[in-house]
């Protein structure tokens, strides 16, 4: 389904206010006491009422204003609607951050057409940046944003999640091969991290096994800002899996193939 660019303004203008009814639910709690519930049990898996109360007011405001649409979320699974548009709600990104205060955990709004995200939001309320992708572009807090060139490996700024839950030991040589070649690298960001990497900040982000919930409302930001997110193996990344997220296309090529060699190896 395709959306004309009357529609398309009109759904981020409502996309835009559950991330401001989302950011009011959850601000509250952030660096308060809290109980926290593990949803696992085997690899730690943090939640929070916070977690919980954000989701439901996105979905309610969802039900109240586009009743026909489905609704993916972290927390309370799928609807499916009677029209192909779907909200993908990951309403905090980066729990185990949101836990111990650290300001790098962001609310994951995705609208996708039937067919792909199209919409696309990384909002960290604490910090008041709002990351904002359509195919017209992206923006931070409404200023138009840009990856930037970095073609090579050994200039490049890269923001990695491992060691981290979801990371196996079969990742291991991608991470540290991408890791040793880097000017500059960090751990950890979560969502915020692509939100950097729109920015022209950070020139890759490398995460292994995400979920649909994970990665659905990057995809707008990375591409309208000139970058390329894909799976480990090039292709489409909506879906979740292992992905590469690149400013600079040509670095985005020479790693996918860097990749797959340590992956015959």
């Amino acid at each position: 389904m395709l959306l004309d660019t009357r529609e398309l303004d009109v759904l981020q203008a409502f996309a835009e206010e559950l991330a401001d009814i989302s950011g009011a639910a959850i601000l509250p709690y952030f660096r308060g006491r809290l109980e926290v519930e593990d949803k696992d049990g085997k690899v730690f898996d943090p939640v929070t009422v916070a977690d919980r109360l954000a989701e439901r007011v996105m979905r309610d405001a969802i039900a109240a204003n586009h009743r026909t649409h489905g609704i993916i979320g972290e927390e309370e699974g799928r609807v499916a609607g009677a029209s192909p548009l779907t909200w993908v709600l990951d309403p905090i990104d980066g729990t185990r951050a949101f836990v111990m205060g650290l300001p790098v955990w962001g609310t994951l709004i995705a609208l996708n057409d039937g067919t792909r995200p199209v919409i696309g939001i990384i909002n960290q309320p604490y910090t008041r940046e709002r990351f904002v992708g359509t195919p017209a572009g992206a923006w931070l807090n409404g200023v138009p944003i840009r990856t930037r060139a970095c073609p090579d490996l050994a200039c490049a700024r890269v923001m990695l999640t491992k060691p981290a839950a979801g990371a196996s030991e079969a990742d291991e040589p991608v991470f540290k091969a991408i890791a040793g070649g880097a000017q500059m690298v960090r751990h950890g960001g979560d969502c915020y991290a692509y939100g950097l990497l729109a920015h022209g900040l950070v020139d890759v982000v490398l995460e292994a096994h995400l979920e649909i919930h994970d990665v659905q409302a990057l995809i707008p930001v990375v591409e309208g800002a000139g970058g390329v997110i894909t799976t480990w193996e090039g292709g489409d990344p909506q879906h979740g899996g292992s992905v590469l997220a690149c400013g600079d296309k040509a670095l985005h090529g020479a790693l996918l193939r860097l990749i797959r060699r340590l992956r015959i190896a």
